[in-house]
């Protein structure tokens, strides 16, 4: 059977979440039009009969600012040093210079092809631009286009990155969807609620870690915290009689409860942890390795 790995990279907000999910054929990876939503290496495995494809879903690549975004960048050093394939992702409505600027910096290792998104929000002209100036690239075997929101383009994409990937045994059982545990993608639905929810900064502040999830006979038991920076913050998230916190709960229940397929009782807490994205013990506990 074909199988290997397949890492997608590009800028933030290029479009990467909505790809894998879309190329994976369920959501894994939480989506929001804020940039840096992705702060794990995300990977979505695909298996049938004939070929297995592990799609890894990397953060939107950036000068790091703090730590948090350190344990970011390293996320995507690590996909680079594992590609058999890399799909480098330019939103259509980008500046290409700063594309390629990236893409340049990543010294790839494996054959690339450049997948342009959102095409249905450019001109042809624009399209037939791009697609001369990323073919002239040296890091790119072929350009193609899709939009991952509407799903245009997505089937051809699959079939050309199927039929590129070696011969070899399955590295997953062919049930499993990722390899990250159940309460990571939980986790990450509360999470998604919050850039949602909230503004301006309130996102980028925030850490959810799942404290507790508990399978019952008839409901799932969930308890997770949310980590914010300032005790101002940690009253944003509450709102008045704590009633923004109440409506951001009922909206990732909503979700958690369609991605189990059970009933879910969940509870969160606001915790204050002052500079956590500079913390390397905190950012540890967090998940971020």
């Amino acid at each position: 059977m074909q199988t290997g790995f397949v890492n997608i990279f590009g800028r933030p907000n290029a479009g990467k979440s909505t790809l894998l999910n879309a190329l994976a054929g369920e959501k894994l990876a939480i989506v929001s039009p804020k940039v840096q939503t992705t702060r794990h290496r995300i990977k979505a495995i695909l298996t049938t009969d004939k070929y297995q494809v592990i799609f890894s879903d990397t953060p939107g690549i950036i000068d790091p600012q703090y730590k948090l975004h350190e344990r970011m960048m390293q996320a995507v050093r690590n996909s680079l040093e594992d590609a058999d394939i890399a799909v480098l992702l330019v939103d259509s409505g980008d500046d290409p210079v700063e594309a390629d600027a990236v893409f340049e910096k990543l010294r790839l290792k494996a054959p690339a092809i450049v997948v342009l998104n959102k095409t249905d929000a450019v001109s042809a002209e624009k399209l037939e631009a791009l697609k001369k100036f990323f073919t002239a690239r040296p890091y790119s075997s072929k350009v193609m286009e899709v939009s991952a929101l509407k799903g245009t383009g997505v089937q051809a994409l699959l079939d050309e990155l199927v039929s590129r990937l070696p011969e070899g045994e399955a590295y997953f059982p062919e049930d499993e969807m990722s390899d990250l545990p159940t309460k990571f993608f939980v986790g990450e639905m509360v999470r998604e609620k919050i850039y949602q929810l909230y503004a301006e900064e309130i996102p980028y502040h925030t850490a959810v870690v799942v404290q507790e999830f508990k399978e019952k006979a008839d409901l799932i038991k969930i308890r997770a915290e949310i980590v914010v920076q300032r005790e101002t913050q940690k009253g944003i998230l509450l709102g008045e009689g704590g009633q923004k916190i109440k409506a951001l709960g009922m909206a990732a229940r909503k979700d958690i409860e369609a991605f189990l397929g059970s009933k879910v009782f969940l509870e969160l807490f606001v915790k204050v942890r002052p500079k956590w994205r500079d913390n390397d013990l905190l950012l540890k506990e967090y998940g971020y390795e």
